[in-house]
């Protein structure tokens, strides 16, 4: 049998107690879902969740009675979260759908396991460790794990009418944990209910594609969602815009050592448009943050790599750095991308904007040594022509480089006003 028992994960303290708690007395626990996937795959574990016979009260009972504090975080839904030296488990009763309606569901509380198994989305989310650390695989996900299949748990119409946002989880799935082509019942399920994807909240969508973006490779999902619809249903302005910079780029972040930025390569694949970009945040309901980074990449002019660090400095201060090293990272990759298919010239040019990019993320903005106050404590009035002389004096200090110091400012000052 394959076991999970010597990962460290499962040896820690915490989990143990937990384990403990619940596999006595008649009760069953078995830790479920990502933490055994990603074991099994070699891969980081993050949270720990635990199946249960028990129902929701008499976990939070016999947490009471060990001292651990229990969080009814979705008990009306089974699960309890169990906070044991600061680590959070959410523990959930076994489940069967009564009747399912988008995002939530009506549910039976149970002891069967195979229906638990059988209620979830897909294969590789439905193993289960036991208390030993002996994994348990009701649906076949054991070998989708070998062959790193992403596949739907029966019916792939139907699990997907469940809830439409198993849509975005297959291929989200697909691209970090996938190989080769996506399964083809999925793929062509997914494709044939993707006029639904407009049923869900753009929160929902929104957060399912970051996801996506944020793998570590997700070119090829990318891919088959544009075959499937699927990526003009939650993202129209990549239709006529394409794909085919994301594959440049992810190699460049591979190769170059960039951290994964889900705004950088969204970006790869819409046009630098504002106003489609306004639209763009308002249907996905992005932070403030998250439009203000798309927002300041529009503004951002293109970058050639003939530009001169004097006028790229000039460039950086009226545009700031935030836009202008997506730009650049965004031609750095796609001049790699020349050079890789034997452009004689692109080498030369791949060094020279990357030199402009080092010089944008290393760029702290100077700062213009005058104010308001100092144009008023001249003799100018209170009123527009403040602003005016400022905005002159500015736009002079950053035509030389940002050189005059606020001696030689002021000095001028004295000569626009008496102009």
């Amino acid at each position: 049998m394959t076991s999970i028992a010597g990962e460290s994960w499962f040896q820690d303290p915490a989990l143990k107690r937990v384990m403990a708690l619940i596999n006595h007395d008649g009760g069953e626990g078995r830790v479920v879902g990502g933490a055994v996937r990603n074991s099994l795959m070699g891969l980081p574990v993050g949270d720990i969740d635990i199946a249960t016979t028990l129902l929701p009260q008499m976990v939070v009972d016999r947490a009471k009675t060990e001292g651990i504090k229990a969080v009814p975080t979705g008990i009306d839904h089974g699960t309890v979260t169990l906070v044991v030296d600061g680590k959070p488990f959410e523990i959930t009763t076994l489940r069967r759908d009564v009747e399912t309606h988008g995002r939530k569901a009506t549910v039976a509380f149970g002891t069967d396991w195979q229906e638990d198994a059988e209620r979830r989305d897909l294969t590789i989310n439905a193993l289960y460790a036991d208390a030993d650390g002996e994994v348990i695989d009701l649906v076949g996900g054991l070998g989708d794990v070998e062959t790193k299949t992403v596949r739907f748990i029966g019916n792939a119409a139907e699990r997907i009418a469940e809830d439409y946002l198993r849509i975005l989880r297959f291929f989200r799935f697909f691209a970090h944990y996938g190989s080769g082509r996506p399964d083809a019942d999925g793929l062509r399920a997914s494709a044939q209910a993707r006029g639904k994807l407009s049923t869900l909240s753009a929160e929902r969508v929104w957060s399912e594609l970051k996801k996506i973006l944020s793998a570590r490779d997700p070119g090829r999902a990318l891919l088959w969602m544009r075959q499937a619809g699927v990526l003009t249903a939650v993202l129209p302005e990549s239709e006529k815009w394409g794909i085919d910079a994301i594959h440049g780029l992810i190699a460049a972040e591979q190769a170059l050592g960039w951290p994964i930025d889900p705004m950088l390569r969204l970006a790869a694949v819409i046009p630098p448009d504002e106003g489609r970009i306004d639209a763009l945040a308002g249907r996905l309901r992005l932070s403030n943050a998250e439009a203000g980074i798309l927002r300041d990449w529009a503004r951002s002019p293109a970058v050639s790599e003939a530009t001169v660090d004097a006028a790229f400095d000039r460039m950086l201060y009226r545009h700031g750095a935030g836009g202008l090293s997506m730009r650049l990272k965004h031609a750095v990759a796609s001049s790699r991308a020349r050079q890789a298919e034997g452009d004689a010239e692109a080498m030369v040019r791949t060094g020279r904007l990357t030199a402009l990019l080092k010089r944008a993320l290393d760029w702290k903005k100077p700062q213009f040594p005058l104010g308001g106050a100092d144009i008023i404590a001249a003799g100018i009035a209170s009123g527009p022509r403040v602003g005016e002389l400022l905005e002159q004096l500015e736009q002079q200090w950053v035509d030389v480089n940002f050189s005059l110091d606020r001696a030689s400012l002021l000095a001028r000052l004295d000569q626009l006003k008496d102009g």
